[in-house]
């Protein structure tokens, strides 16, 4: 990730993003929206949460939707539709098989509730969008049921942070009274 990015992700954020490999989807508006993280932190710790929904504005209109009872209504109709839960276990499939290409954590589950609940709808989304349509069927849905966060533009400034040069003295002004200031 260059420098830009990773200052984006860091204000999306509000902290220093751990474990960062890349952006995973961009936004419209060209920022990172998802980014894939490491299946390991640094200190070796699991870290299963592979792709990371970084907008603040798309993570708040998703927190709508989970309040509004688009998890539980997911979940009812995984219960009943064995279709929708076959597509939702190739979901949670192509997941693992992602991750495991990069570190395998065995006996880790995927992420968001995936093979057998909703349980978080951020982490659906975040996969579709750096999947792609078609590859999970909840997360497509949540998706299509968003309003267009980036509309309003970047929601953050994504300029790196560069050593500030020393100041140079002011001049010295004349004032209307004779004096300086």
């Amino acid at each position: 990730m260059d420098q830009q990015d990773v200052a984006a992700v860091t204000a999306q954020l509000g902290r220093t993003p751990r474990g960062l490999r890349g952006v995973a989807h961009r936004c419209p508006c060209g920022l990172p929206d998802v980014v894939e993280t490491a299946p390991r932190l640094e200190d070796g710790s699991p870290f299963p949460t592979m792709y990371y929904l970084t907008c603040p504005r798309a993570a708040s209109a998703i927190g709508t939707l989970e309040s509004d009872g688009m998890m539980r209504e997911m979940n009812e109709r995984l219960a009943a539709d064995a279709d929708l839960a076959a597509r939702y276990r190739a979901a949670h499939e192509d997941y693992i098989k992602r991750r495991d290409a990069i570190d395998v954590l065995a006996g880790f589950p995927s992420a968001g509730g995936m093979p057998d609940r909703v349980k978080c709808l951020h982490v659906l989304v975040a996969h579709s969008l750096a999947a792609g349509p078609g590859v999970n069927p909840l997360g497509d849905e949540a998706i299509a049921a968003l309003p267009e966060w980036w509309m309003k533009g970047p929601c953050v400034c994504a300029e790196p942070a560069e050593p500030a040069e020393p100041a140079e003295p002011a001049e010295p002004t004349e004032t209307t009274d004779g004096g300086t200031a």
